[in-house]
């Protein structure tokens, strides 16, 4: 993987994306990065997943952003497409994240509105870290409690989204590492919440019914400052940064 802009020669090291992905020092409030890949026709899926889009190098970034991060944000029905498990806690990952100041991997935030969650699946079963269901005060959650999970009510008959990263920020939790989808990250941009865009453009065509990135009822444009671009095998690595001022 290189770096086109701005310009480096030879390839990156682990260190360099470490150094180009890391968030803020010493921040005293919640701060979003967003990570996406879609094809070169903008779909985010195919057959209801992005793996038919992924590569090695978006790959690297994704788990990356997963090192980088306090918790891992998530919508539902990304978790339930995608078969989400918590962060796996292996080696390599244990001793970046111990040398950068983290005592575990980071847990898996879910948001859904009514916590139609399967308390049998991966997320709840295979994880060292217990998830966090972001969810209503009229959502039933016992099931998922029994399992093992944290509980955050954050809205009466919808979440809001701005008050579920304020009580992961209470917690802690400021680095925040979204994974999708659409509608969740429509929700930030609407909110106006976006600090970071890590967008892949995989060089694929791929029509169909697939999505946007974001999805939302309305538009609210909101303005970015491309702040690198790097290049593997024909994808590209785009990273946006909320505009200054």
């Amino acid at each position: 993987m290189r770096s086109v802009w701005p310009s480096s020669t030879g390839e990156l090291t682990g260190v360099d994306l470490e150094r180009i992905y890391g968030y803020p020092t010493d921040l005293d409030r919640p701060w979003v990065q967003v990570n996406f890949v879609s094809s070169a026709d903008g779909a985010v899926e195919v057959d209801t997943t992005s793996a038919g889009l992924s590569h090695a190098a978006d790959r690297k970034v994704f788990l990356l952003g997963r090192d980088l991060a306090d918790v891992i944000l998530v919508g539902a029905g990304t978790a339930r497409a995608e078969d989400y498990r918590g962060v796996v806690a292996g080696p390599k990952r244990l001793d970046r994240r111990r040398r950068l100041g983290f005592a575990t991997v980071p847990p898996i935030a879910v948001v859904t509105r009514t916590a139609d969650l399967d308390p049998a699946s991966r997320l709840f079963t295979e994880t060292v870290v217990p998830p966090i269901v972001v969810t209503t005060e009229t959502a039933a959650t016992g099931a998922l409690e029994a399992a093992g999970a944290e509980i955050l009510r954050a809205g009466e008959d919808d979440v809001d989204v701005r008050r579920a990263l304020d009580l992961l920020a209470a917690r802690g939790l400021r680095r925040v590492a979204c994974e999708g989808g659409p509608r969740l990250f429509g929700r930030l941009v609407e909110e106006d919440l976006v600090d970071q865009l890590c967008l892949t453009v995989a060089p694929l065509l791929v029509a169909g019914p697939a999505t946007r990135i974001a999805a939302g009822p309305v538009a609210v444009p909101r303005r970015l400052e491309l702040a690198s671009i790097l290049l593997e095998d024909g994808f590209t690595l785009l990273r946006y940064r909320r505009r200054a001022g």
